[in-house]
């Protein structure tokens, strides 16, 4: 899939609000809105990467959630899958 438009800023409101306040559908905004899946893609990967560093480190999942600024359950997450690979 080809991008058409450059991404435009939310300036922190939802894809409903913009939506509503620009007169489109909340899917157009959200495909306007959202960053590409590489960057977001690589920027999971070094959270991941910084999990795994933390954990290493004798951290709790609890201290890396606040670290990270995540929930305890994505830590879990990113950690579970960090094994099965």
């Amino acid at each position: 899939m080809t991008q058409v438009y450059a991404r435009i800023p939310r300036n922190g409101k939802t894809a409903r609000e913009l939506a509503e306040k620009v007169g489109m559908s909340s899917r157009t905004a959200q495909r306007w809105t959202s960053e590409p899946r590489e960057i977001y893609l690589q920027r999971a990967a070094q959270r991941h990467e910084r999990i795994k560093e933390l954990r290493e480190a004798g951290l709790s999942m609890r201290a890396i959630s606040k670290e990270v600024g995540i929930a305890v359950s994505a830590v879990h997450y990113a950690l579970q899958k960090d094994q099965a690979a």
